[in-house]
């Protein structure tokens, strides 16, 4: 195996146990580093034209140093990511944060650095108490200034993302839908291949499963093999563009646009499966109405119908929960 290749290696228990979350503080620690070298970050450029002009200096400033710019990320400016993770959540986890692997992850930020910023970073470690403090507030003056804007098209984004890895899962299998993670994740026989740049390591989740994370803000895949921490893959979502940041009407108004007021209803309302009588009521149609635009929108693979004994339901197909989550 390549020596930059981290293996999570999965038992049963752990293959049941994988699961998608969504992490805030992942994204505000990589909108730090897409601010601090922003020409290796052409797809936020949209968001950067935006936001550089709102950085709070000194909560940046401090943020900035303990991210870095590049490789290894302190454990503590993340908690584990899950599906309902709000940025309050996260805010407050930071703020009671155990104090000993705080100052565990600081000093390896101080290994990593020299000259003014390891005096810096030296200073936190030996004060970890008042580092959570000031750590927690520029989290928050970064997060309100920088992310909260623009946190609905983000979570957008990585919600509608988690739908369509969890529709394939559910119709392809496990295998094939951690194979269209990234370019450097793949699946073995019972593990779950990472290529990265500057670290390899085989993990065994040891029953405690695998969070699988999509994000906005990364350009490429990262892992969290560390215990006591939860072993954790995050990768770049679907539906990344330099426009994201964007102001955009609501889905209904923008899909009504493109496919007329009735499918995009219709569209919207087959989140979770219903039939074309649940369908036409919650749209407001005729039933005949109803089933003419379930034709027309699996036609176009944008929607799925099976059998649920006497009943057939209808579904999002993989590519109709992107167009709805755009």
């Amino acid at each position: 195996m390549h020596r930059n290749v981290v293996e999570f290696r999965l038992a049963p228990d752990d293959i049941s146990a994988i699961r998608f979350g969504v992490s805030p503080g992942h994204e505000l620690a990589h909108a730090v580093r897409v601010l601090g070298q922003p020409h290796y970050h052409p797809l936020q450029w949209g968001w950067l034209r935006r936001a550089r002009g709102q950085v709070p200096a000194r909560a940046f400033d401090l943020l900035r140093l303990l991210v870095g710019p590049d490789g290894y990320m302190p454990d503590f400016l993340t908690s584990t990511p899950g599906w309902d993770l709000t940025p309050e959540d996260e805010l407050a986890r930071l703020r009671d944060a155990d104090l000993v692997p705080l100052r565990v992850d600081l000093l390896k930020r101080v290994d990593r650095t020299s000259g003014t910023e390891q005096r810096l970073l030296r200073a936190l470690a030996d004060d970890p108490e008042h580092a959570r403090s000031t750590a927690a507030d520029a989290w928050e003056k970064c997060w309100d200034a920088l992310l909260a804007p623009y946190w609905p098209q983000l979570e957008r984004i990585l919600r509608a993302d988690v739908a369509v890895r969890t529709r394939r899962a559910t119709t392809d299998g496990l295998a094939a839908m951690v194979g269209t993670l990234h370019e450097a994740v793949s699946w073995a026989p019972h593990a779950v291949r990472v290529r990265l740049r500057l670290h390899g390591e085989i993990l065994d989740c040891a029953g405690s499963g695998l969070v699988l994370v999509p994000s906005v803000m990364a350009p490429r895949c990262a892992v969290v093999t560390e215990p006591p921490a939860q072993p954790t893959l995050f990768y770049p979502a679907l539906g990344v563009s330099e426009r994201w940041a964007d102001d955009r009407p609501p889905a209904a108004d923008a899909l009504a646009g493109l496919l007329g007021a009735g499918r995009a209803s219709v569209l919207l309302a087959v989140g979770a499966p219903l039939s074309t009588s649940e369908v036409a009521t919650a749209c407001g149609l005729a039933v005949s109405t109803a089933s003419h635009h379930l034709s027309l929108l699996s036609a176009a693979r944008l929607v799925d119908a099976r059998r649920d004994g006497a009943r057939v339901l209808h579904v999002r197909t993989p590519l109709g929960e992107a167009l709805a989550g755009m």
